[in-house]
């Protein structure tokens, strides 16, 4: 996009009406064009802000399973692009609200990996989407449970190595799986899919 067209949404969506000097029969994008922008904008929006949000709950669980089902809403809705986007964001929401402890900064970037391996697995397997959930949930599980013995590694109490084990094992698999599971009622109530 032409720094023109950018010049001509931004004016559009802030001021939703012509400014003096511009040329509505000249002008790069259509109201159809900008109406599907400020309408791909809104659902970004949303589907971040649940995403953001979600580590509120201070269950992992709860957490977890709201955040896959956005990334694999994302994929659906908008696309393996802006999926990733949203899938790298929850993680740094996560450690700054203290969902996860500060020891675990090391695994923000493993995280954040599996996140974009969910994604893409789904991405690549989505026109069947139970084997597609399966597939990512598994994938990003390993990824995790595999990557989370690195990061173990470098603490140093027992105990907070067991905490870190246990947050990266299991339950990201589960919350994977339920997270598909949402996703697929939401997607199938909204005929989506």
């Amino acid at each position: 996009m032409s720094y023109w067209a950018l010049s001509s949404v931004v004016e559009r969506l802030i001021c939703n009406e012509e400014i003096a000097g511009s040329s509505p029969a000249g002008s790069i994008m259509n109201q159809t064009e900008i109406s599907a922008i400020k309408y791909d904008l809104i659902r970004i929006a949303v589907l971040l802000g649940i995403s953001i949000l979600a580590p509120l709950f201070h269950q992992q669980h709860i957490t977890g399973s709201i955040v896959n089902a956005v990334l694999f809403i994302s994929v659906i809705v908008l696309g393996v692009q802006k999926a990733v986007i949203i899938g790298l964001i929850p993680s740094l929401v996560s450690l700054s609200i203290g969902f996860l402890p500060v020891i675990l900064f090391p695994m923000i970037p493993f995280i954040m990996i599996s996140n974009v391996i969910l994604i893409l697995t789904f991405d690549y397997l989505k026109k069947n989407f139970i084997i597609g959930v399966i597939s990512a949930s598994i994938l990003k599980f390993l990824f995790l449970y595999f990557s989370s013995d690195l990061v173990i590694k470098m603490i140093i109490k027992k105990e907070l190595a067991l905490s870190v084990s246990s947050m990266m094992s299991w339950p990201q698999l589960f919350t994977a799986l339920s997270g598909g599971i949402i996703a697929y009622l939401f997607l199938k109530t909204t005929k989506r899919i």
